[in-house]
């Protein structure tokens, strides 16, 4: 959705105080009322509807992550309660002072330590995280007005929507936003605010309006580190490679550290540069400190071997990940996809059966679909379509664009002239990353249109990006229109990138070159493009 500010950032800014100043009044009209209760709740789960303040959670979703609790009671002496960036866990500064005196000498409990996550723009494990909304849903109760409080509250909720793939937190998120610029408007510097909002746009795949949001940050404070992450992920959505690369680049110079080595580490990768992706992934994990950010940084390397075709190193890299942190769900799910790749089927189907359980992401649903359907079991797959039809019903209802996953869902197993459609609305939005540009192109092919799909599955593999699937597309389009030396080029190159990258496509590309046969003899000439 794109709620963009309503006023000029620059022109229209008026004199206000600075966050010090704020923060320390904040602290000082603390309410220590001990009659305060927390909100009420219905069984021991929150209740939540759309006309409900944004302090109290929805009702738990599709998710079988247990939720944060609708309060938590919280130490109300810290001095500064209420100051922190928006950007929590994703890229947001939080200033925490933390107490003088005894409080001074005990370890930091969870919410100091998700607040010191953010600050270091690390993630913070999804109990702190927890601990961290209750302790603002209870503090923005009694302190209305306060403004970073409900910034922080906002990014927060996007956080734990994304991490627990239960879209219902995006709404939470934005009226708490709302509630925050209201309190204290983005030109009057509640830049955080903006930061979150640009972030909500992301975790819905609004990437025009995240880049308007984070642009605005920029315009207002280019020397704040915590917009850059942000914006790298709305110029990655879009597309736009150079504007990505110079965000990371200023992200890297700002921050220094595992976020920044993290992020240059998946620039890397979409260049195609896998060495030097790898090298840094590397340091990023040897230097994480907290389990949430080792596990991160463990689960990246899995990713970074399976897509070079190493399914055993995945398989070992998603395991470290789980072993440091059991709540990355996110690795179960690459680590079935890799043991479907060892032909262990019955381990990777049990782990697909129980990521989805826990993080029920429709990509997730849409892959055990088609492993169901690799194995001949057709009823399965259907029941399994079926079930992501409702996941994807879900994320729309929330305001979710899942628009490429319906796309590749219906090319292959439904309508490709309704794939096609959804994909060049896409285009239209902006939306022109690599991965649109392999969707559509295989799109139109499936659609009969070989011949202008052509043009996007060739602008998808031009990235440089080492992606087996889209070279595999584009070998298939490429034998169609009887290019028979540039298919087998293609297609070569995706069974050599990762000979297992699906496990549907993977026999369909070794059949394809198989039935290409030897080049023709003649040299490079005769198989050129």
């Amino acid at each position: 959705m794109d709620v963009m500010p309503q006023q000029d950032p620059e022109s229209r800014r008026t004199p206000g105080p600075s966050p010090h100043d704020r923060r320390a009044r904040s602290a000082a009209a603390h309410d220590t009322t001990p009659g305060h209760e927390p909100a009420a709740t219905t069984g021991g789960e929150s209740v939540a509807t759309p006309n409900e303040d944004p302090s109290v959670l929805p009702a738990e979703g599709s998710t079988a992550v247990p939720p944060p609790p609708p309060t938590l009671r919280t130490t109300l002496r810290r001095a500064a309660f209420g100051a922190v960036a928006a950007g929590v866990l994703l890229a947001g500064a939080l200033v925490a002072v933390p107490d003088r005196g005894r409080d001074a000498a005990k370890e930091p409990g969870p919410v100091e330590r998700a607040e010191a996550a953010a600050t270091a723009g690390s993630p913070a494990s999804l109990s702190d995280l927890t601990a961290l909304i209750g302790d603002r849903q209870q503090w923005v109760e009694s302190h209305p007005q306060d403004a970073p409080s409900w910034a922080t509250l906002g990014s927060a909720y996007v956080e734990w929507g994304r991490r627990s793939a239960d879209a219902a937190y995006y709404g939470r998120a934005e009226e708490a936003l709302k509630r925050s610029l209201a309190a204290q408007p983005g030109e009057r510097g509640n830049g955080e605010a903006w930061v979150g909002m640009a972030a909500l746009a992301n975790a819905r795949q609004d990437f025009l309006a995240a880049k308007r949001w984070g642009e605005t940050v920029r315009k207002q404070e280019p020397r704040t580190w915590r917009v850059y992450p942000v914006l790298i992920d709305a110029y990655t959505g879009l597309g736009d490679r150079k504007a990505a690369t110079e965000a990371t680049e200023k992200f890297g110079e700002l921050r220094k550290g595992v976020p920044a080595l993290a992020r240059t580490a998946d620039l890397y990768r979409d260049q195609g540069w896998r060495e030097d992706a790898l090298a840094t992934a590397r340091e990023a994990a040897d230097r994480a400190t907290t389990p949430a950010e080792k596990a991160e940084a463990l689960h990246r390397l899995g990713e970074l071997a399976w897509e070079r075709g190493e399914p055993e190193e995945a398989v070992a890299q998603f395991d470290a990940a789980l072993r440091t942190d059991s709540g990355h769900h996110a690795s179960l799910a690459g680590k079935a996809r890799a043991l479907a790749a060892l032909d262990r089927t019955d381990e990777a189907l049990a782990a697909y059966q129980s990521v989805l359980t826990k993080l029920p992401r429709p990509l997730y649903a849409l892959e055990l679909g088609e492993l169901y359907a690799s194995l001949g079991l057709d009823g399965d797959a259907r029941s399994q379509y079926a079930e992501l039809e409702k996941l994807l019903a879900q994320s729309k209802a929330a305001g979710v664009d899942e628009s490429v996953l319906r796309a590749r869902y219906e090319s292959e197993h439904g309508d490709p002239a309704v794939a096609v459609e959804l994909l060049r609305a896409q285009w239209k939005k902006q939306h022109r990353s690599a991965a649109v540009a392999d969707a559509l192109g295989w799109a139109l092919h499936r659609a009969g249109q070989s011949e202008e799909g052509l043009k996007y599955a060739r602008q998808a593999v031009d990235t440089g990006v080492r992606n087996a699937s889209y070279a595999y597309h584009l070998g298939v389009i490429e034998r169609q229109l009887g290019e028979h030396g540039a298919a087998r080029r293609h297609l070569e190159e995706a069974l050599r990138t990762n000979p297992a990258f699906s496990p549907l496509d993977a026999p369909k590309a070794r059949e394809a070159l198989e039935a290409l046969g030897e080049p023709p003899p003649g040299g490079p000439g005769a198989t050129a493009r």
